[in-house]
């Protein structure tokens, strides 16, 4: 399992939330997509982060290689400052 954080910094006013919907809409199509989660930073509203749960890493790159995510994407540019963000990390445990 692969957690996905994808980090977008809005402009002032932005309003991401139908951004964020047409994203998740589209994601749980897709093999692999367990679930996503918005978070927004208490210290500064315009940080919004995404984090995905997919069953693997190659779940998650056919997502993000998607064309339809390309285009909701491109919607978004005049919202956000840069290019979203993206880190990935892999579960593992931490007991013996």
């Amino acid at each position: 399992m692969v957690k996905v954080v994808v980090g977008y910094k809005l402009k002032p006013g932005a309003n991401i939330q139908p951004i964020l919907l047409k994203l998740r809409s589209n994601a749980i199509t897709y093999p692999g997509f367990i679930n996503a989660e918005n978070l927004m930073s208490i210290q500064d509203n315009s940080i919004v982060f995404v984090l995905y749960t997919w069953n693997k890493i190659e779940d998650w790159q056919l997502w993000e290689a998607a064309h339809t995510r390309k285009i909701i994407l491109k919607e978004a540019e005049q919202i956000l400052y840069e290019q979203p963000r993206i880190k990935i990390y892999r579960l593992f445990p931490t007991s013996g």
